[in-house]
């Protein structure tokens, strides 16, 4: 865990292009949050990227509006993601494509609400909001390599204490974990929870970042897309998994997704369909194969 702080705290003296370094930790990010339910409940949110947006927002209207500390707004963004993530916890209620479509309906609800145009005195509407007396691009990538250690240390948690063993059992066989004497309704709200406040942050980190942004920057479905790629890829379930595979793929998109994206979707898809085909539990299963013991 520290090791990934402290490659992330040299590669700026390594290599000068701190945004896509500070672009790629925000992925690895989020690919981590949504590993964190996907991989620990087997519940796939589509719509994870309404905790970013919320996050993103919840920071900068207190900002702008409270005149708070930076660290306090930014807190304050992980907990507007919470209180989202707790009213939209009667969708747990649901399972496999309900629950993942459902969650995809409740992303778009909470951006058209924040880019209505009659709320633009408060939200900015879809007109976008301005942090410029904020903007600090070293503070920020520091944050986000602490919210990268936060999410990786609760990966860790699920992945090796016996509350994760709960989690595993769960996954299996509900009824039987419950008849076990496991809480599967608290462990899974715990789990949602945990997820929607990692993604919160790192929005709250990345409104900050960029300064200067608008409701299809932080709502857009792709950042959704990007991280359940990313996590399939390394291998969720795992916390090494998605950090190898936001860091491996979203370098892949930086090198070939900007300059031709018309290839870069071919193959995208391509690659998609390999991975489902022989990889579906990642490329970290490869090692797992042989006999190596995956963390």
């Amino acid at each position: 865990m520290i090791a990934v702080a402290v490659i992330f705290l040299i590669a700026p003296h390594i290599y000068g292009n701190t945004s896509l370094l500070f672009t790629i930790m925000t992925f690895v990010v989020l690919a981590e949050g949504l590993n964190i339910l996907y991989g620990f409940t087997g519940y796939l949110p589509f719509g994870y990227v309404g905790f970013f947006g919320t996050g993103a927002y919840g920071t900068s209207l207190l900002v702008l509006h409270a005149h708070l500390p930076m660290v306090i707004c930014v807190i304050g963004g992980g907990v507007a993601s919470l209180v989202v993530a707790l009213i939209l916890g009667p969708l747990l209620r649901l399972s496999g494509a309900y629950f993942s479509i459902a969650n995809l309906a409740a992303s778009q609800i909470l951006y058209f609400v924040i880019s209505n145009p009659n709320l633009s005195a408060i939200t900015g509407g879809p007109y976008g909001l301005k942090l410029e007396q904020v903007y600090d691009p070293g503070a920020s990538y520091i944050g986000m390599i602490v919210v990268l250690l936060v999410a990786v240390a609760i990966a860790s948690y699920f992945r090796s204490s016996r509350f994760g063993m709960g989690l595993r059992a769960m996954t299996e066989d509900p009824v039987s974990a419950a008849l076990a004497g496991i809480d599967v309704v608290r462990q899974r709200l715990i789990v949602w929870l945990a997820s929607a406040l990692v993604a919160g942050l790192a929005g709250g980190i990345y409104a900050w970042n960029l300064s200067v942004f608008y409701p299809e920057s932080v709502f857009t479905l792709q950042i959704s897309v990007f991280a359940i790629v990313f996590a399939l890829f390394g291998g969720v379930g795992t916390v090494l998994g998605p950090l190898i595979g936001a860091a491996i793929l979203y370098s892949f998109y930086a090198v070939i997704g900007v300059s031709a994206p018309q290839y870069f979707m071919l193959l995208y898809g391509l690659l998609i369909v390999l991975l489902v085909l022989f990889l579906p539990n990642g490329v970290l299963s490869l090692l797992e194969r042989r006999g190596i013991r995956v963390f």
